[in-house]
């Protein structure tokens, strides 16, 4: 399975400062499709992110198509608690 990875980065100092990714212990016997292994990783980022303070992000879907994949970790930070 192909890993899917997200990352929140502080464009102002090009540093990252939470990540999340299907390969991480508490996601990596995550079962089920692209799609819904990639929500799970968007609460996860959610989660890492709200942990830190974090609340609101600019989500850049960095010249993918909003759909598939994109759209499922999306939800999965919407219902994570994060505000795009």
């Amino acid at each position: 399975n192909a890993e899917i990875y997200a990352q929140i980065i502080d464009d102002l100092t090009g540093t990252t400062i939470v990540t999340a990714s299907s390969r991480d212990k508490d996601l990596a016997d995550a079962k089920g499709n692209k799609s819904e292994v990639s929500k799970l990783v968007g609460k996860s980022l959610a989660d890492k992110a709200k942990a830190k303070g974090i609340e609101t992000i600019v989500f850049d879907r960095g010249g993918y198509l909003y759909h598939g994949r994109v759209k499922s970790l999306a939800e999965g930070a919407r219902e994570g608690g994060l505000k795009f």
